[in-house]
């Protein structure tokens, strides 16, 4: 079947089709007819908990993508673009893809870095110019 296709992310990760579960629904906006009698909106669900991937993914995935989960533990991605179901599928699934990948992909590390002499220098002096034209704004003694 067309529609039972795994998930390939990357080289490691891949989702089993029996995790993902598609809905098809009337999709609103452009199509005329054509959208008004056919499902060719998509929406795909996949639980992230139940999910055979690698459980430093999964917590990964949980913190970037919170606000798109559900309390279950699903994410559901929804594709209304296009006219035809098929193509509506592909998005979704691509759409999915892309935030696993995201989740997948480990930080750089920041390097700690020190600042130069010159511009620790060049810091204090701005600070001190800055102090004195402030010390201008004071009083001014009419005694002199």
């Amino acid at each position: 079947m067309a529609g039972q296709q795994d998930l390939e992310i990357n080289d490691e990760i891949t989702v089993p089709y029996w995790e993902l579960v598609e809905t098809f629904t009337r999709s609103s906006g452009p199509g005329g007819q054509n959208v008004n009698k056919t499902s060719s909106a998509v929406q795909l669900r996949w639980n992230v908990d139940a999910s055979s991937v690698p459980s430093r993914i999964k917590a990964r995935f949980r913190q970037i993508w919170k606000n798109r989960m559900t309390k279950e533990g699903d994410v559901i991605v929804e594709a209304s673009e296009h006219r035809s179901q098929a193509r509506n599928r592909e998005e979704a699934r691509k759409r999915l893809t892309s935030m696993i990948a995201k989740a997948a992909r480990r930080k750089k590390r920041r390097i700690p870095t020190r600042p130069t002499r010159g511009s620790v220098e060049r810091r204090i002096k701005a600070k001190k110019e800055t102090g004195e034209k402030k010390a201008l704004r004071g009083k001014v003694d009419p005694k002199g």
